[in-house]
């Protein structure tokens, strides 16, 4: 009989084979092409095929190593990600880029317990300025820096 030693991997396997799995099954009609002259479905199949192989590696590593049990899943990680993901699309149009990575930044944060105000806010300040130089001025894309 085989024995899951450790369900972490376990778990992770079964995620690499649904994501690879998917690829495979979405990119079946897509031209593959040659090494030479790529298809659109070139790069979608040798990737799934290997996040396969890193599926089927760690599948094995969970057949033979020991490993820790799956924790039970937290809820406010997920849900403070998923706010600050619709946060930025809500904020950036409205308030700019600065703003809107400064507020996502600080939702961010409470994602975990024990926020330490201090960092977040020098880390906010210097994504802010970094998201500002790069995209608006650096990569030239079309969105404001700040308010209109």
């Amino acid at each position: 009989m085989i024995r899951i030693r450790s369900p972490q991997d376990f778990g992770a396997a079964c995620v690499f084979f649904l994501v690879g799995g998917a690829g495979l099954y979405f990119g079946r009609d897509l031209a593959f092409g040659s090494p030479a002259r790529m298809g659109p479905g070139f790069f979608p199949l040798i990737l799934s095929w290997l996040i396969l192989g890193v599926g089927a590696l760690t599948g094995l590593r969970a057949l033979a190593i020991e490993g820790p049990a799956v924790e039970p899943p937290q809820l406010r990680p997920l849900l403070m990600v998923c706010a600050t993901i619709l946060a930025f699309g809500l904020i950036v149009e409205r308030a700019g880029l600065a703003l809107a990575a400064i507020a996502v930044t600080f939702l961010a944060a409470l994602a975990r317990p024990g926020v330490r105000w201090r960092e977040t806010a020098l880390l906010a300040l210097g994504l802010s300025v970094f998201c500002v130089l790069v995209f608006v001025y650096a990569l030239s894309q079309p969105m404001s820096a700040f308010p209109p």
